[in-house]
């Protein structure tokens, strides 16, 4: 799989393999949702930012919005894939016209009503309360409050939310057990560290997965992962274990790797996967439209089957 730096015209080739343009646009410009093409970008966010230009009046909201938050202040070996992760999953709805984005790193944002450093209330920006989904590649343990944490798990339980978590993101609130269900899985370190591997695509008829083909070749550092059954989500990637070298730090029973898998968390949608360790990965055009794909699912623009499904028979055939 080519690894390609983001330029207008990749993301418009991009978009055409995903069938949501109907011909590339001319170098320059941007598609919109419909297929047309226009000089100018999409309309923005009615707070303003890229979409309230020249200081006029805030325009109405035509598209979703999507928080990107990544606070690592807590992290270990923080991952410096972070900010080009951030960038790329923002240009992604942009350039599409299908979301917007606020990229975040400070955490009190996670909130019905966030709150300035003086405690009073903060004057516009993201928040619970006005955006669709939330893209999360926190490390850690974040500092939310136990309110905050309340309203996040009802903004994807009770509300119907979206939430799409990447790779360190498997590491955030240890010591909050609700992320953990929300999630589907915990991280159990990375037997391998980075390395070259074969990734089979359990579920070639889900959006985010659809274009990857049947197996391929892959470098990542492939997470393991802990508290995690089959009989709570749908496994859409998994690592073939079977190709790797022995790991005494490969610790599960029945060498289940999932890399990618998608869940629902009461009401809301909720995928994650742990591709993404290295900031050139996120310029594979391959992982990056499975997130931009994962993004519209938990938005509730696609539609695709979660149901829990066991390990493949035969699959657990692995060295150790």
């Amino acid at each position: 799989m080519s690894r390609i730096r983001f330029s207008t015209a990749a993301v418009a080739v991009l978009l055409c393999s995903m069938g949501a343009l109907a011909d590339q646009p001319p170098q320059g410009a941007l598609a919109a949702p419909n297929g047309t093409v226009s000089g100018a970008p999409p309309q923005g966010p009615a707070q303003g930012g890229r979409g309230a230009r020249g200081g006029g009046p805030a325009r109405p909201r035509t598209r979703k919005v999507v928080l990107a938050w990544a606070d690592t202040r807590n992290g270990i070996a923080q991952h410096d894939s972070v900010s080009h992760a951030l960038a790329v999953i923002e240009r992604l709805g942009y350039e599409s016209g299908v979301y917007d984005t606020y990229i975040r790193t400070d955490s009190n944002i996670v909130a019905k009503q966030p709150r300035m450093t003086t405690g009073a209330p903060a004057s516009g920006g993201p928040s619970l309360a006005n955006v669709d989904a939330i893209f999360f590649l926190g490390h850690r343990e974040a500092p939310l409050d136990p309110q905050q944490k309340a309203e996040l798990a009802a903004f994807v339980h009770d509300e119907g939310k979206g939430f799409v978590a990447a790779h360190a993101a498997l590491t955030a609130f240890e010591s909050w057990p609700e992320f953990g269900e929300l999630l589907g899985g915990r991280y159990d370190e990375h037997p391998w560290n980075v390395a070259s591997g074969t990734i089979i695509n359990e579920d070639p008829s889900f959006p985010a997965t659809r274009h990857f083909p049947v197996t391929f070749p892959f470098v990542d550092e492939f997470y393991q992962t802990k508290e995690f059954s089959r009989d709570k989500v749908r496994v859409l990637l998994r690592l073939d274990v079977s190709k790797m070298p022995p790991n005494p730090n490969l610790r599960r029973a029945d060498r289940d790797l999932p890399q990618a898998w998608a869940k629902t968390y009461g009401k809301g949608r909720v995928f994650y996967s742990s591709l993404g360790h290295a900031a050139e990965t996120w310029d594979n055009r391959d992982v990056a439209q499975m997130y931009y794909e994962a993004i519209k699912w938990t938005l509730g623009l696609t539609e695709g089957d979660v149901t829990p499904r066991p390990l493949p028979a035969g699959a657990t055939a692995t060295s150790r």
